[in-house]
């Protein structure tokens, strides 16, 4: 049971690392309109493109809104405008993802802010894995975002389709080092619940301890 618990961590780090999937360069190349315009950030272009009729919820191939372009290319004032003229902001791209995710994937507390500001959901269902930008940014360890999607109301104890939620994430894809720990003592000071198991039956507590995260195994183990 744990060398399966360990190998699935394995492959949900390496496969989850490589799930979003920005613009390349060549698709940057061929962009044009308001898709060329979000990934620019320029404010003016976007305004005069919706002016003219251009449909601010387009999808590029991959399913891309001029937001998620916006959001890949951290563009806050572009994301605005996009926003303001009518920008879809709980969309998700062909990956499922929202700018929420996008950002907080991105370590972009601003921008996440911003587009929570502009009506994203922090509780969205994103990403092939059935998860929350919670979830994903406890896994990359990005302590500001966690705090701030936290204090948006994003939800502490959701489960994705691992069988994972944040803290597990924060243990299982985490390095044991000071900011995987900062995430697992901001989600507990916020009430997650710590004795959600995976699909192995094993708990955050007892993957800190195969693990060798002394640190984490004693919040894990004096947290009330």
């Amino acid at each position: 049971m744990k060398s399966f618990s360990i190998i699935a961590a394995f492959i949900g780090l390496t496969t989850m690392a490589t799930a979003q999937t920005a613009p390349s360069a060549s698709e940057v190349a061929a962009y044009d309109g308001l898709f060329r315009a979000a990934h620019d950030g320029d404010v003016a272009a976007i305004h005069q493109h919706i002016v003219e009729g251009a449909d601010v919820n387009a999808r590029d191939p991959k399913g891309r809104t001029p937001a998620h372009v916006a959001a890949f290319a951290s563009e806050d004032a572009a994301l605005r405008a996009l926003a303001e003229a009518g920008a879809d902001m709980n969309a998700l791209e062909g990956r499922a993802y929202d700018v929420v995710t996008i950002a907080a994937v991105a370590d972009d507390p601003e921008l996440m802010s911003l587009a929570i500001e502009l009506g994203n959901d922090p509780g969205l269902t994103t990403s092939p894995y059935d998860g929350t930008a919670l979830i994903a940014a406890a896994h990359l360890g990005h302590v500001e975002v966690v705090r701030r999607l936290i204090a948006a109301g994003a939800p502490l104890d959701h489960i994705n389709n691992l069988h994972w939620t944040a803290v597990m994430e924060a243990v299982v894809l985490g390095d044991g080092g000071p900011d995987h720990r900062a995430v697992l003592d901001a989600l507990l000071d916020a009430g997650a619940d710590r004795t959600l198991a995976d699909r192995d039956g094993l708990t955050p507590l007892q993957h800190a301890r195969i693990r060798g995260y002394s640190a984490m195994v004693e919040r894990l183990e004096t947290f009330k």
